[in-house]
């Protein structure tokens, strides 16, 4: 655990860090077997675009994803997905990854896996 807060990343790893990390995982969203499906091929780019703006602003950034679409209401907008143990599990797989690709500081990306995995497992709803 470091003492790194949340509202600190963004002045550490800047747009391209979060852009880095949401392109990686992003890539391999297509080919899973589990997550693929739930992510609509026309709409990759667009949500490429939310989950980054998404963590740039709830990690000190702009807060684009706020202005944009409101509060994040982040169970509701999950809900109409299967998001049981299986799929919150190959969520974080390629999240980690993603961050191993990404080559983030070292407490940057200790805070990321914990808020990934915790926030993983709120929106199960299966």
């Amino acid at each position: 655990m470091s003492d790194l807060e949340e509202g600190q990343v963004y002045g550490i790893i800047g747009e391209d860090g979060f852009a880095r990390l949401v392109h990686a995982f992003y890539a391999q969203v297509p080919s899973d077997p589990i997550l693929g499906a739930m992510y609509p091929t026309h709409d990759l780019a667009g949500a490429e675009q939310r989950l980054r703006d998404f963590l740039v602003g709830r990690f000190g950034g702009p807060p684009r994803y706020v202005e944009q679409r409101g509060h994040p209401r982040l169970r509701m907008r999950h809900m109409p997905f299967k998001l049981d143990e299986a799929a919150r599990d190959r969520w974080v797989a390629l999240m980690n990854n993603a961050l191993d690709q990404a080559a983030l500081p070292a407490d940057v990306t200790v805070l990321f896996r914990e808020f990934f995995a915790a926030t993983a497992t709120f929106l199960r709803n299966q």
